[in-house]
């Protein structure tokens, strides 16, 4: 760490406290140089990955963007707001996991959609009208068959 009153190099930490809610940590340093001392604090820095557009252009990741997908899917739908903030948090976690500094917006969309999935079916069909791109009634029934057919999985062990 670089003395901020002479610019020297070589400062030692004289003493370390973490804070009380534990998220830094406050040292106290002195300069060997010219013998000032000063404090530093360290946080941790979480960086979600830049989202790369179809197009190409990257954008910051939004959770207010994310926030607004969900709303809109699950609009007069009966889902307890915690849950859709747990859902949103187990997306924020897997791109965190991922540790990657770019992510398609096509993968933050399928990762939406996992978690309609387990929340509303009828907001994930509203997700996936728009986000396939529906064209016509075919396209809805092919993807209301394809949440009926776990159901028929579940129903076939349960007997």
């Amino acid at each position: 760490m670089k003395c901020p009153f002479c610019n020297a190099d070589d400062t030692s930490v004289i003493d370390s406290r973490v804070s009380e809610e534990g998220d830094r940590i406050r040292r106290r340093r002195r300069c060997l140089t010219c013998d000032k001392r000063f404090t530093t604090y360290e946080t941790v820095e979480l960086r979600l990955p830049q989202v790369v557009k179809q197009d190409g252009n990257r954008a910051e990741f939004d959770r207010k963007k994310l926030l607004t997908s969900f709303m809109r899917a699950l609009h007069k739908r009966p889902v307890p707001t915690e849950e859709v903030d747990a859902a949103m948090d187990r997306i924020v976690q897997k791109l965190l996991g991922l540790g990657e500094r770019e992510i398609p917006s096509r993968k933050i969309g399928e990762m939406v959609m996992e978690e309609l999935y387990k929340l509303d079916k009828v907001a994930y069909i509203r997700f996936a009208s728009v986000y396939r791109s529906f064209q016509g009634a075919d396209d809805f029934h092919n993807a209301i068959k394809e949440l009926q057919r776990p159901q028929k999985k579940k129903e076939a062990k349960k007997s």
